[in-house]
């Protein structure tokens, strides 16, 4: 695929970029890092070699009486010595190189939870006896994926909101206008204490929840994009020789409202990973146990015996977003018109 003369500027301009280029890859190496969290950190064997049979516990489900027709037929607890020993003597098994899973009660601890970190857990344990540094990359790949089915879910609407309102102006614009005011004033956190008290927050419930009120950050700008791009000469000329407001408002004025758009996204991913770890930490975010670095920031401002714990949330939430921060310079510089290429 042959790549536009624009598109190549933009491209150089965004390598030029040192800071943002570099962050670029440390976030997409995390990231793809954090999406087989199962197979890094978990405590269920990769592979098990029993009696001439393979088995896969990190992708199924096995009973006990699998491995062993005396033992009971429950769901296999592979950190159970017994059955340790009984693969072991007929077989093998490898484990992940974290052998904890982010629920995972670490056992004979040297110390009362929560432990220091050690050979075995490296970043230590919480207050409830779980591996820390398997909880940070579980809540790793939470907030991430999170943070990018808020910021596109809520970028769609957003930007086809002010496509809308720019496009057509006049009453539709100021009806809208006036809408956008009062949903922006309602008071979110104690609508979400509410839901809270209703039903358990979960993934979806609070991304639809968000999602309500998210959609606005990028209305304003592209609905002065559509203001202006309304009036321009093109645009016009396409109206009069029949061409439909969708096909207008898709072909030739979106795409010059996507480049002041597109600066703005790596900034609201931002805002939108910190969001979910500000509600757990609060109490009103995930199910209680689920894997969260806003839960984790919690527990260090309750442990403070225990710096550790502080200290890894402030390091994973700081480089994570400074990182995305980066990346929206680099973004940003790559689609400044007044940017030459190097």
């Amino acid at each position: 695929m042959t790549l536009s003369p624009l598109t190549r500027r933009r491209l150089a301009i965004f390598k030029a970029h040192k800071r943002g280029y570099w962050s670029l890859w440390i976030f997409l190496v995390l990231f793809v890092v954090a999406l087989f969290a199962e197979f890094i950190a978990n405590d269920r064997p990769l592979v098990v070699r029993y009696e001439g049979h393979w088995f896969f516990p990190v992708l199924q489900d096995y009973s006990e009486d699998a491995f062993d027709p005396e033992l009971m037929p429950t769901l296999a607890d592979f950190t159970d010595p017994d059955l340790q020993r009984e693969i072991r003597a007929k077989g093998w098994m490898v484990w992940p190189a974290i052998p904890f899973c982010y629920n995972t009660i670490v056992k004979n601890l040297p110390v009362p939870a929560p432990a220091p970190p050690s050979f075995s857990n490296l970043l230590g344990t919480d207050d409830q006896a779980r591996d820390v540094l398997a909880r940070v990359i579980y809540g790793f790949r939470i907030s991430v994926l999170f943070g990018f089915t808020l910021t596109i879910l809520s970028s769609a609407v957003g930007i086809a909101a002010g496509a809308v309102q720019g496009f057509y102006g006049g009453l539709t614009d100021l009806f809208f206008q006036r809408f956008i005011e009062i949903w922006s004033g309602m008071p979110q956190l104690y609508l979400l204490i509410i839901l809270s008290s209703i039903i358990t927050p979960g993934f979806w419930i609070l991304l639809a929840f968000l999602m309500l009120f998210s959609w606005m950050g990028l209305t304003g700008l592209v609905r002065a994009e559509f203001l202006r791009g309304r009036n321009l000469d093109y645009v016009r000329a396409a109206k009069a020789l029949g061409v439909s407001d969708v096909a207008v408002m898709w072909r030739h004025i979106l795409p010059n409202a996507m480049v002041a758009t597109l600066t703005f996204l790596p900034f609201t991913l931002s805002g939108s990973v910190t969001i979910l770890a500000s509600l757990d930490f609060l109490g009103f975010g995930l199910p209680p146990g689920s894997p969260s670095l806003g839960e984790l920031v919690s527990q260090g401002k309750n442990n403070l015996q225990a710096p550790w714990l502080g200290i890894t949330a402030f390091v994973v939430l700081g480089g994570v977003l400074t990182l995305l921060i980066f990346i929206g310079e680099a973004v940003r510089d790559a689609f400044d018109p007044r940017r030459t290429a190097p």
